[in-house]
């Protein structure tokens, strides 16, 4: 009995430090398309892209209705890749909430988007990875917008 104790607690921490591990590779992912976000470096961020992929952001018009608006991910490429040197595009993300299940992650991440040293905007990203061949790649990306109420729901 004592053995077969010792071998599941073998198995249990050995997946938990693998997991660990994975999560801090997806994260190091997302934090690399960020730098190059900032940077306005498109080859930077397409290294942790997976080709053409959906985007879409969420949130209420003038009216208060919800709106969803679809892209993909050339048309993020294309904005940052057009964006003016007087713009300075800061999103600030305030948490990482990582989850791996073999070559699938999913990371939930709170954010602050600062416009030029101003507040603009607050929300949710919602990334999709995939475990391409020992890079964790982004293969789907949604966010929230949110003008008020950044302090609700961001966990």
């Amino acid at each position: 009995m004592t053995r077969i104790l010792l071998l599941v607690a073998i198995v249990i921490s050995s997946t938990a430090i693998g997991q660990t591990d994975e999560t801090k590779n997806v994260k190091a992912a997302i934090d690399t398309f960020f730098e190059g976000f900032h940077k306005g470096d498109t080859v930077l961020m397409k290294t942790v892209m997976m080709g053409k992929f959906p985007t879409q952001s969420t949130y209420k018009n003038k009216e208060g209705k919800d709106i969803i608006q679809t892209g993909d991910s050339n048309d993020l490429l294309q904005a940052i890749a057009k964006r003016t040197a007087d713009q300075k595009w800061d999103e600030r993300l305030l948490d990482y909430v990582i989850k791996v299940d073999g070559n699938m992650a999913s990371a939930w991440t709170p954010y602050e988007f600062w416009f030029n040293g101003n507040f603009s905007h607050c929300g949710v990203n919602s990334f999709q990875l995939f475990h391409d061949n020992g890079q964790w790649k982004i293969v789907y990306l949604i966010d929230s917008r949110r003008r008020g109420d950044c302090g609700a729901n961001k966990g």
